[in-house]
């Protein structure tokens, strides 16, 4: 991506870089490390190899993951997460407790109606 495609508002290429959830949830799977294809794909549970892919690529491409491929056989793949990467767990840690207090208004307010 360069920085003529990106969006004028900070928010919105946010937004644009982390496009949807498997993203999201990719990225927090990397903030523990380095991960095979195959952990990835078996730690989010119902994404498709397909879709997978095309989100690591993407990732890959806008600079926030890093594939290292060795040359052995059976082939192996690895990826972890860029500096820049890295540095979007401030964000996922601000959803997670966003996240944490929502569940917490939700439980009051059914406490609240019985």
């Amino acid at each position: 991506m360069e920085l003529k495609d990106l969006p004028k508002c900070p928010v919105e290429t946010t937004l644009k870089l982390l496009s949807n959830k498997w993203k999201v949830l990719i990225i927090r799977d990397l903030l523990t490390g380095t991960k095979r294809f195959g952990e990835l794909k078996k730690s989010l549970g119902t994404i498709t190899q397909k879709v997978l892919t095309t989100n690591l690529r993407d990732m890959e491409d806008n600079g926030l993951v890093a594939r290292k491929v060795y040359a052995q056989i059976p082939p192996k793949v690895e990826y972890t997460l860029t500096d820049i990467g890295y540095s979007l767990a401030v964000v996922l840690d601000g959803m997670a407790e966003w996240g944490s207090g929502y569940k917490e208004y939700l439980k009051i307010l059914t406490k609240q109606s019985k």
